[in-house]
């Protein structure tokens, strides 16, 4: 295989490498059954056919692809071609459009020196290294903590921008328990309730690419209403409860759920914010956020990213992104048991949470973690 001529591949190499020895020795599990460690030249090697394939055209569609780095033999339903592929630019933008649904992996493995492509599957252990192209340039690595469980990111790389995912981002005062499932910590449960599927709600709100707001208020409580404008034009009456039945139910269909949650961030494509609350039911959408009469305008908020290097900025919400950011950090400044979920249409996601310890608006930037 040629030597990688994408230099952000080699600089990240080791952090990767060294992400993957520490999860991968906390897991624990008989040597037989372990997660196949990835070496630097491993992850220099896949990033770099996977960014150059990025930057192809086949049939003028960029390629989006994931490859997963196993052998065939530990895949479960492995589809496996009868001649291996070797590992090149040109081979994954040809194939990329077999594999680029979700859930779809080329399985990538190596003898000797040289790297090939096996074949696809659909099931990934836990702790496998994955580097998925979501854009032109664009790559992440990720991994699972758990079979079946939700991917979390390590590193993502857009041209000659590295981040590498902060495992001790958790360690910012009063930080979020879904800032917590995102960063995927192996010391850390897996998101349940309200903080799962505002995960999922994230991604989702990402997808639909129009960016929005959704407030998450306290059930029980009315007190939201003196940080809107009323009357509502879009209020549910009775609140739209569907995803809450489904969240009751002990073995609902991971499609329903999914379709309920895309249904509710769909409407935050909406002019204004939607509103849910921590039971999940919808309450209205398309809300005008106002400020709280006799509370003081936010005038600064401080801002975080769970990223290595980043440090802690005190910034004006407008300079996170505009009108929605102020909006949401007013609205969470006034309501302080509310949470806010920002997205951005260039793809930003920002959460703000009032902390008690700061005394203070914080915004949790968290792009890094969705893609």
């Amino acid at each position: 295989m040629p030597q990688p001529t994408y230099p952000a591949a080699r600089a990240v190499a080791a952090a990767v490498t060294a992400h993957f020895a520490r999860h991968i020795e906390s897991h624990g599990t008989p040597a037989a059954e372990s997660p196949c460690a990835p070496d630097a030249v491993a992850v220099e090697s896949i990033i770099d056919a996977a960014f150059w394939a990025s930057l192809r055209r086949e049939e003028g569609q960029a390629p989006r692809v994931s490859l997963a780095f196993l052998p065939a033999g530990r895949a479960r339903h492995a589809l496996v071609f009868e001649q291996r592929l070797a590992l090149g630019p040109a081979m994954l933008a040809k194939v990329a459009p077999a594999v680029e649904r979700p859930g779809i992996h080329l399985g990538v493995w190596r003898e000797g020196g040289d790297f090939h492509v096996w074949g696809t599957t659909r099931d990934v252990p836990a702790f496998c290294l994955v580097i998925e192209v979501v854009a032109s340039g664009l790559l992440v690595v990720k991994h699972r903590n758990e079979p079946f469980g939700k991917f979390v990111n390590v590193a993502v790389l857009e041209g000659d921008q590295i981040k590498i995912v902060d495992e001790k981002g958790t360690s910012v005062p009063d930080c979020p328990e879904m800032v917590s499932s995102l960063l995927g910590s192996v010391d850390r449960p897996i998101a349940t309730g309200v903080n799962a599927v505002l995960v999922l709600m994230a991604a989702s709100m990402r997808q639909h690419g129009r960016g929005g707001i959704l407030l998450v208020v306290p059930h029980g409580s009315d007190s939201w209403r003196d940080s809107v404008v009323t009357p509502l034009t879009y209020a549910i009456s009775p609140p739209f409860s569907e995803l809450a039945e489904l969240m009751q139910q002990p073995n609902a269909d991971p499609d329903d759920l999914k379709r309920a949650v895309d249904a509710i961030a769909g409407l935050t494509a909406v002019d204004g914010a939607t509103i849910i609350n921590d039971r999940y039911d919808v309450l209205a959408f398309g809300v005008k956020i106002m400020r709280r009469r006799g509370s003081p305008q936010v005038e600064q908020v401080n801002v975080t990213e769970p990223v290595e290097g980043s440090v802690a900025i005190r910034a004006t919400p407008s300079q996170l992104g505009g009108t929605r950011h102020l909006s949401a950090a007013q609205f969470v400044h006034d309501q302080r048991d509310a949470t806010a979920l920002v997205a951005s249409q260039d793809g930003r996601f920002t959460i703000f949470k009032w902390s008690p310890r700061e005394q203070f608006v914080h915004a949790h930037r968290v792009d890094a973690l969705l893609l």
